[in-house]
């Protein structure tokens, strides 16, 4: 009996340990002329590799000012305020106090923060790089902007839940370098595996949310797309090169893949920008991962069956000569210019139709205001019928593979779930 009640103390000790995470004093607003110009900038350089700009601003909002809904499978959660605001923001915030959230996923009061903030990831950035990120975020404009409430499934708004996840999926530890490889692989891999926290999208996870670690880059979900494998198991029809990677990573398309359609778009504009060493370390990378265990034969040819297309889905061929064809037709400006054909496109390959159902209602854009690939989106000219029917068509006719089952129901739940991004 006494035995049992001194565990019971002892687990809820642990119990309160895990969840009490005391709150860390408020510092004087740092004066933004005390951090070095040359810090600040690489400071900006890390949140342009790490997206921080597109999570924390709202369409239309302030940059890092916050307030852009982040649907999840368990409700809507908004993105806080990462300005140095006094009152909305992090302007009363140590770096102590930012390094732990950026870590452990902490906030300066102490409470939890749910992990749309990828710090199982931020856990191995070095303490240099995140005071880089630091002295950055608090040169910012101060903005004040208060986060909307979440929106979540009960009980998933006790925050202090949070901390039974952190201790099943919260794995720290600095990034160890491989010393069998290169300067440029493992400056690649800690810019993967920390802030660009790429495999936050391209992991599967498990129903708590949680990335399944031991099926690392076999592939995720993002925001409504599918975030393809970058392990051998990628559908690519042609193999990724680092020197492929990189072009796609640095101008958003590549002329044997496929542009960067969905959440790769703002980060190929963000990477567009990073210096050019950083993104073909992360290639290399990359590279690394894909290549391993596949043969070395450069892919696939180009496929065009048109007629068997045509004979199988009429209705998908007229709507492709009447809606696509303009661009990707026999003797349209993108094909005589040498554009690839369409049987390099990924997507169309892939075992589930998701990201070409994206690309058809969404479209492919540019960031507002700069340069990039584009496609029009047919969410409001074209039914759910008719998409499916052209990503029907497409598949016959530009892949061997097998047709994709219940198309037009995908296509509804595509154009639901583009709906609530």
């Amino acid at each position: 009996m006494i035995l049992a009640l001194g565990i019971g103390v002892v687990m809820s000790g642990v119990t309160i340990g895990l969840v009490y995470q005391p709150p860390i004093a408020t510092v004087v607003q740092p004066d933004p002329r005390a951090f070095p110009v040359t810090l600040i900038q690489r400071g900006a350089t890390l949140a342009m590799i790490g997206d921080c700009v597109v999570c924390h601003t709202a369409e239309r909002g302030v940059p890092y000012a916050g307030g852009r809904p982040l649907a999840t499978p368990f409700g809507t959660l908004y993105a806080t305020n990462i300005t140095p605001d006094q009152a909305t923001g992090i302007g009363l915030w140590s770096f102590a106090a930012f390094r732990r959230a950026m870590r452990e996923g902490i906030s300066r009061d102490g409470s939890h923060l749910y992990p749309a903030l990828p710090y199982e990831h931020f856990t191995h950035v070095t303490d240099g790089d995140l005071a880089a990120l630091y002295a950055f975020l608090m040169t910012r404009r101060a903005i004040w902007a208060p986060a909307p409430r979440n929106e979540l499934i009960f009980p998933l708004g006790f925050r202090p839940l949070l901390a039974g996840w952190n201790l099943l999926f919260l794995h720290q530890g600095p990034f160890v370098p491989n010393p069998g490889e290169s300067a440029e692989w493992n400056r690649g891999a800690y810019l993967v595996e920390g802030l660009g926290h790429c495999g936050g999208c391209h992991t599967p996870r498990n129903l708590a949310g949680g990335e399944e670690r031991d099926r690392a880059f076999a592939g995720g979900v993002a925001e409504g797309w599918n975030a393809p494998a970058l392990d051998p198991s990628n559908r690519s029809p042609h193999r990724w090169t680092v020197q492929s990677l990189y072009t796609y990573l640095r101008t958003g398309i590549d002329a044997e893949h496929s542009a960067a359609a969905g959440p790769m778009g703002p980060v190929s504009h963000d990477l567009s920008s990073v210096p050019e060493a950083d993104v073909r370390a992360i290639a290399v990378y990359v590279a690394s991962l894909m290549r391993h265990g596949r043969d070395d034969d450069g892919g696939t040819g180009p496929v065009d069956l048109e007629k068997k297309a045509a004979d199988a889905h009429p209705s998908g061929a007229a709507l492709f000569a009447g809606a696509c064809g303009g661009c990707h037709g026999q003797g349209s400006p993108m094909v005589s210019q040498g554009r690839p054909s369409l049987s390099l496109v990924s997507a169309i390959q892939e075992d589930d139709p998701r990201n070409m159902l994206q690309a058809i209602l969404q479209g492919v854009l540019p960031t507002a205001g700069t340069p990039g690939p584009y496609m029009p989106a047919f969410s409001n000219s074209l039914n759910d019928g008719q998409i499916a029917e052209i990503a029907a068509y497409l598949r016959t006719r530009y892949s061997t593979r097998g047709p994709w089952p219940k198309l037009e129901a995908a296509a509804m739940a595509a154009r639901r779930e583009g709906a609530e991004q």
